[in-house]
């Protein structure tokens, strides 16, 4: 049977140990005929913490993985050695699906994929904002002054927010991270 693609169940917060443990496993075993990529569908957010801005990788769908896998022979049995080298990989669950898991559609696929190719480039901020929306300035000559934002570019993740200056509103441009919602 062809490799197809199904969703592995992992510990949550392992899915690169399992990633990284199936890859070195199918090399160290010559299981490539059976057992082909295995993807952790992620983007890259940025982040402030303790005033520092950061890049992390967050998961799609956290505790699960893709497999491109021939789990069942030509009389759609399971094939008991693929079934058997998942199972007995440090920190899978299982596949989703159980005993029988079904295979994942091309669409359902390519779309995951697309979706992996489209935000490997993009760093996404990791706090959305609406316009209208009261905030405090965090970083910047305007510390510690609110202003109301105006517009919002998530393309160039920069925003317009009307801040007062000298009892008028001036609009000036910052990035996500200058920026915390106001508890107003």
């Amino acid at each position: 049977m062809p490799k197809q693609w199904f969703i592995l169940h992992a510990l949550s917060g392992h899915e690169l140990k399992v990633q990284k443990n199936i890859a070195s496993r199918v090399q160290q075993e010559e299981m490539e005929d059976l057992i082909g990529e295995v993807l952790i569908p992620s983007e890259k957010v940025s982040e402030v913490k303790q005033g520092r801005k950061t890049t992390v990788n967050r998961k799609f769908f956290p505790g699960y993985l893709l497999i491109n896998i021939s789990l069942y022979n030509e009389d759609r049995s399971v094939n008991a050695e693929a079934w058997t080298f998942i199972q007995n990989t440090p920190g899978v669950i299982g596949f989703l699906g159980g005993e029988r898991p079904p295979a994942m559609s091309d669409d359902e696929v390519s779309a995951i994929v697309n979706q992996i190719e489209e935000k490997k480039e993009v760093v996404a901020p990791k706090v959305m904002f609406e316009p209208g929306e009261t905030v405090k300035v965090t970083d910047g000559p305007f510390t510690s002054s609110s202003g109301i934002i105006d517009e919002v570019d998530p393309e160039r993740g920069v925003l317009k927010v009307l801040v007062s200056v000298f009892g008028r509103e001036a609009p000036v441009e910052l990035e996500y991270w200058q920026v915390e919602r106001s508890a107003e």
